[in-house]
């Protein structure tokens, strides 16, 4: 029988995510044994310029409303970059990150300003792509005083210029979009060479508040969709290490329970073979706002 293994990965989008969530969620992970790969968002927190897509994305006023957003993320984060200023996340709060990597886990670079990367990348040049990649970069090797190896891309965000510098940032690999199985990634004819794993499971606010799916059942989902081999569970600490958090323990207690054996990214980067390039490509995906990158057909 395949063993059934869940590689973790914790997307950290906002200031009060990286205060309170992830020491949260550090907590929880290490009374279980389990290690995860943490991304954090390095420069200003402006979730409140989010609330655009309303007018802009079909379906994220309801994702909101479904998913109890407003309490789950604070007044406050709610209103950073509008009326109130946008604090700056990773310089704000460096012993978190370096706290993350001394306990084991593995740390990259999410963005440096999440809400601008995830609405307008598609309308980036390339230089300003490159810019946001590298201010993040300078932050988290000042920080942690080596270079990032890993990135993964807000709201499943990408384009071929942001595939483009990844490679050249020499990373290890990447996870910026949703599929099946670990692939190197062909966009627009482009064929790239960092390994992307992508996520493979839906993520919580996908999911709650549709078809009876409850903080105290979203477990249950979870274990009915494990999958023999590898299995990419993205949560966000502003979630899963605050609102409902609880949810994440239990799902933890029935993973131990059950063998499901939890590891990071880089694990599963590392145990992977004959990689296939697939097909990269922006389109829809049930339960979110707007389009995330998908993998797509096997390119020979």
């Amino acid at each position: 029988m395949a063993e059934k293994i869940v590689a973790l990965k914790v997307d950290v989008d906002t200031y009060a995510g990286t205060r309170d969530g992830v020491p949260a969620l550090l907590e929880d992970l290490a009374h279980f044994g389990v290690s995860a790969t943490f991304y954090f968002s390095m420069g200003p927190d402006n979730s409140g310029k989010a609330v655009r897509r309303i007018f802009t994305r079909k379906g994220f006023l309801g994702k909101m409303l479904r998913t109890k957003a407003p309490s789950a993320y604070g007044i406050r984060t709610m209103l950073y970059g509008t009326l109130l200023p946008a604090p700056m996340i990773a310089a704000s709060f460096p012993d978190v990150l370096r706290e993350t990597e001394q306990r084991g886990h593995e740390v990259g670079i999410h963005c440096w300003d999440h809400v601008k990367w995830h609405d307008h990348l598609p309308r980036f040049p390339k230089h300003l792509t490159a810019a946001e990649l590298g201010l993040a970069g300078a932050q988290f090797e000042d920080i942690l005083g080596h270079r990032a190896e890993t990135t993964a891309a807000p709201g499943w965000t990408v384009s071929t210029d942001s595939l483009e510098v990844q490679d050249a940032m020499g990373l290890s690999y990447c996870s910026d979009g949703r599929g099946t199985h670990p692939f190197y990634p062909v966009m627009d004819g482009r064929r790239f060479r960092t390994l992307q794993i992508p996520t493979t499971m839906a993520t919580a606010d996908e999911i709650l508040g549709e078809n009876g799916i409850t903080p105290g059942n979203i477990h249950d989902y979870y274990l009915a969709r494990v999958k023999d081999g590898l299995n990419v569970l993205t949560i966000h600490a502003e979630l899963e290490g605050g609102a409902i958090r609880a949810s994440f323990v239990r799902l933890l207690e029935r993973f131990a329970a059950e063998g499901i054996r939890c590891i990071t990214l880089g694990e599963a980067a590392r145990r992977v073979a004959d990689v296939p390039a697939c097909r990269l490509f922006m389109g829809e995906l049930a339960g979110r706002a707007g389009k995330v990158a998908i993998q797509g057909e096997q390119v020979p």
